[in-house]
């Protein structure tokens, strides 16, 4: 509701006092003023689709000049705290939609996924293909590790790399999830592994961010380079 308010302020700006088309002539305020309402609007569209955007000019306009609303607070309160319960509502079914198309679609690719030659599944649900051997230290459980890594949906897509930013990162093995926990104790200094991993051993149901949908299954090229401690 917030991103809401503030975008629809700075399209009511506009709208409600018929400003002058802005130019590269026009004065700084102005520029500052239309370049700020203009990209907060075009980056949040999807925010305004239900909006009826003439009520909201009126309202606005009424409140911007101090007339007295048609609705009493308590009712405009009780209202909007309706839309959010509903708008949330809305959104927690198709996040949920969208994480059972995901788990079907893991499920499918990691089926197929086992049968192909050098990969290996373990009791869990990983599956991983040793893609070079080393002959160093494995690590345990409480292990911490320096790896090279990168990440990606069974898409294709890429959403994390230390390789891509030549990076290579340091972390406790115990920290990280639990297909990472099990693969790389499977590994020894030197290994490269490609782990395919089920969302329940990734990021379950709540994804991580923008860039991991929920139930997702997960693809990691994973490099084990030391046994820190």
């Amino acid at each position: 509701m917030k991103k809401v308010a503030l975008v629809s302020l700075m399209l009511i700006a506009s709208h409600s006092f018929a400003a002058p088309k802005v130019t590269e002539k026009s004065s700084e305020r102005v520029q500052v003023g239309y370049s700020f309402g203009y990209l907060m609007g075009r980056s949040n569209t999807n925010a305004l689709d239900d909006l009826d955007l003439d009520s909201f000019l009126e309202g606005f306009k009424q409140g911007f000049e101090g007339k007295e609303a048609t609705l009493t607070n308590e009712q405009m309160i009780s209202i909007l705290n309706q839309y959010k319960k509903k708008s949330e509502a809305a959104e927690l079914v198709e996040f949920k939609k969208l994480a059972d198309q995901n788990l079907n679609k893991g499920q499918t690719f990691l089926a197929e996924n086992a049968k192909k030659s050098g990969v290996k599944t373990t009791a869990s649900g990983l599956q991983y293909q040793v893609l070079q051997q080393g002959s160093g230290k494995k690590p345990t459980a409480s292990s911490t590790v320096l790896v090279n890594y990168e990440g990606r949906l069974i898409d294709g897509t890429v959403f994390d790399s230390s390789i891509a930013r030549d990076e290579p990162i340091t972390f406790p093995l115990n920290q990280v999830i639990i297909g990472w926990q099990e693969g790389l104790q499977l590994m020894r200094e030197g290994d490269k592994y490609r782990l395919f991993i089920p969302a329940k051993l990734a990021y379950g149901e709540t994804g991580a961010g923008g860039s991991i949908p929920p139930n997702s299954t997960l693809i990691f090229d994973v490099e084990l380079l030391k046994v820190v401690s």
